[in-house]
């Protein structure tokens, strides 16, 4: 039975932060790839005379930047080992009285089960690493262990979801290819151009992917998926 690990990081996920659009995503790749894909991020980390624990975050993309960041976006569409899937919820739609949902904080839990079950195939394993937040996002990550369990065994009568555990995003190479690529997205909805480097960056994903980054792919578009949300189905009882 073939096993993955999965990256997840997410962007304007509170309710009243402002923002109008929510994204949860991942990257994720078959385990007995991960070695050999994290040492070619290192090389290219220290071609571009940088640490190989130093973290780059879209947060802090510039113009110093620039290079070692194209590079990074430009591994993840060179490796064809390398997948990634994104939900896009415009928090302004939300009706949870109409969907029978309790609230935004189970509607969260919802929204990374509908990320997840997508890439999810019942011949397959999965590790689900997720960025560490603060000191009480250890609850969090275990009732989402909890949520996605329930969830899965409800739909499949099984589970295929190994653990849940947090991580330190500068200690993971993947996770800061999966937050480049939620944070271009978040930056293009929002219509922001004020770093030249960003939006150079995000241009490049437009080129490569193939899509403009403000609708819904197809199902089936394994590279690089996107799913526009605008509210769980009512079926979801958390």
């Amino acid at each position: 039975m073939e096993e993955y690990n999965v990256y997840c990081d997410e962007s304007c996920h509170l309710q009243n932060d402002n923002c109008q659009y929510m994204l949860i995503g991942c990257v994720y790749c078959k385990k007995s790839k991960i070695k050999e894909i994290n040492d070619r991020i290192k090389r290219i980390k220290e071609t571009w005379k940088r640490s190989k624990v130093q973290e780059i975050k879209w947060t802090k993309i510039s113009k110093s930047n620039y290079e070692v960041a194209k590079a990074l976006i430009l591994t993840f569409f060179d490796d064809e080992d390398l997948h990634f899937r994104a939900i896009i919820v415009d928090k302004t739609k939300l009706n949870f009285k109409k969907y029978k949902q309790h609230d935004f904080k189970s509607f969260y839990y919802v929204a990374y089960y509908e990320m997840l079950k997508a890439i999810i195939s019942p011949n397959s394993k999965y590790n689900i690493y997720l960025d560490m937040k603060d000191t009480n996002s250890q609850q969090r990550v275990e009732h989402l262990k909890e949520v996605l369990d329930k969830l899965v065994n409800w739909e499949y009568n099984k589970t295929f979801i190994e653990k849940v555990q947090q991580v330190k995003s500068h200690e993971i190479q993947l996770l800061q290819i999966t937050d480049l690529l939620l944070g271009a997205i978040s930056y293009s909805l929002r219509n922001l151009s004020a770093v030249e480097a960003k939006t150079k960056l995000i241009e490049i994903i437009k080129k490569m992917s193939g899509y403009d980054l403000t609708k819904t792919t197809l199902l089936r578009e394994e590279k690089f998926n996107l799913l526009f949300l605008e509210s769980a189905e009512e079926r979801y009882g958390i």
